[in-house]
């Protein structure tokens, strides 16, 4: 009985959902899953409408207040394909007013390592996975390079900092961005990965001068769309930067071996914890800007473990320790 039950929820949670979200006077149509949140049928509707999650109020009335919380699983609602819900927001033209008033994420809660295997391991996260892979298109704007290895960036607080004013962009970058992305860029890809949206990134990354420098090449721009939502043992539920994604697409390419990411937030690369580096984030540009040598360090570590074969089988949290010598010394041994 307790099988037949297990079948019956799973059933439940994996059966996709077409609900008719309502807004400006047209209706769009999307697909989600029970076991997708609230927070990601946000997401679907945001590809649709061009309205972030953050500015949509969802109304439906036989659910109450719970469309409210992003991470209310579908399951526990009362929905029913073809189900018509309307959604309250505006486009967000203004994309510096975006980021000043939408809340900084500073909160990189702990995740146990039992913690982060289980939700690595998880079947309704890989359903989730693959389920993006499927729904999400990587536009290159470079060609992947053969016998090339990939670097994934993150954007806030680890190329800039967003939060502090000033006069001209360039001054909240972080020191030595260009010469970082030229050195590594001899051994590495480059895929800038931001759970902002596309305007933005498209648009900070232009005024920083990423976009279209002579000594490297970005290979793809990824945003918020691209993430996928887990949930960890004590129930917490968050975004997160499955590498999955980019690897599935391009398997000719890339894959764990040859892939390492950097976030200021490790939960970023919870489905994938090995090719995962967090790094300082870098805040209050004007008073660090002097200071802040991370990106210097950090093509140095890059350029060590460029020739190894397999990335994964680092430990990404001693970078700063990393010696090529020994480590090449220990795998043979």
């Amino acid at each position: 009985m307790a099988g037949e039950s297990s079948a019956a929820v799973s059933a439940v949670t994996e059966e996709e959902i077409t609900l008719v979200v309502k807004w400006s006077g047209k209706e769009y149509t999307v697909r989600v899953c029970g076991d997708d949140t609230v927070g990601e049928l946000k997401r679907r509707i945001c590809e649709v409408t061009n309205v972030l999650p953050k500015r949509q109020k969802l109304l439906y009335p036989k659910v109450g207040s719970k469309l409210s919380d992003d991470s209310t699983l579908l399951s526990q609602l009362s929905l029913k394909s073809s189900l018509k819900m309307t959604m309250i927001g505006t486009v967000e033209d203004d994309i510096f007013v975006d980021q000043v008033d939408s809340p900084e994420i500073m909160d990189d809660f702990e995740l146990g390592q039992d913690e982060v295997v289980d939700i690595k391991d998880k079947e309704v996260n890989k359903q989730k996975l693959r389920r993006r892979i499927a729904q999400c298109k990587i536009e290159l704007r470079n060609p992947c390079r053969e016998g090339k290895k990939l670097l994934v960036l993150d954007i806030d607080y680890t190329l800039f900092d967003h939060r502090s004013s000033a006069e001209n962009p360039v001054e909240l970058m972080r020191p030595y961005l260009h010469e970082f992305l030229s050195a590594v860029y001899a051994e590495y890809d480059i895929i800038i990965w931001s759970a902002t949206n596309m305007k933005w990134v498209e648009l900070k990354m232009g005024q920083l001068g990423v976009l279209d420098h002579p000594n490297y090449k970005i290979t793809a721009l990824l945003d918020h769309l691209a993430m996928i939502t887990v949930q960890s043992d004590n129930r917490r539920v968050f975004d997160c930067k499955p590498l999955g994604l980019i690897w599935a697409h391009f398997p000719q390419f890339y894959s764990s071996k040859n892939t390492i990411m950097f976030d200021d937030l490790r939960r970023n690369f919870v489905m994938n914890p090995q090719n995962g580096l967090t790094i300082k984030p870098f805040r209050k540009a004007h008073a660090n800007r002097g200071s802040d040598n991370e990106l210097v360090k950090l093509t140095q570590y890059l350029l060590a473990i460029a020739e190894l074969d397999d990335l994964s089988s680092l430990d990404h949290r001693y970078w700063e320790s990393f010696d090529e010598d020994n480590f090449k010394r220990r795998r043979h041994t």
